[in-house]
């Protein structure tokens, strides 16, 4: 590997693993760009979950940045899935409701993409 790619490769980790700031990199403006980084995707994930992130009212960038950090994105469904999960018993009582309602439509083990879950047409009209 040469040393360009491996600085970019350690600079990313920076950006989205929560990996030390590389030597030779402003430490500030990386750390900047993480903050809006974080902001960015908890933006994502409040537009696909918006129930999720409503519960949450003005802390919701902070919570969510927060548990993002050192976590690599992938993405805002998974990324809301994962975070609500993880939230357990203090999940809001709206955003329990969007989860279960995520949970009957899909199926999501934690590590591979969400995939609707298939049903009969009729089951379609049951709700």
């Amino acid at each position: 590997m040469s040393d360009l790619a491996a600085q970019q490769e350690a600079l990313v980790a920076a950006l989205v693993a929560g990996a030390d700031v590389p030597e030779g990199f402003n430490s500030a403006a990386v750390l900047a760009t993480i903050s809006a980084l974080r902001r960015k995707r908890a933006g994502e994930v409040a537009h696909r979950w918006p129930f999720l992130a409503a519960s949450y009212g003005d802390a919701w960038v902070p919570t969510f940045s927060a548990w993002a950090a050192g976590r690599p994105p992938n993405g805002s469904l998974r990324d809301g899935w994962d975070f609500a999960r993880c939230a357990g018993d203090t999940l809001p009582p709206l955003a329990r409701e969007e989860l279960a309602d995520r949970e009957r439509d899909f199926t999501y083990d934690g590590r591979s993409a969400p995939a609707p879950k298939r049903r009969g047409l009729l089951s379609r009209f049951r709700r």
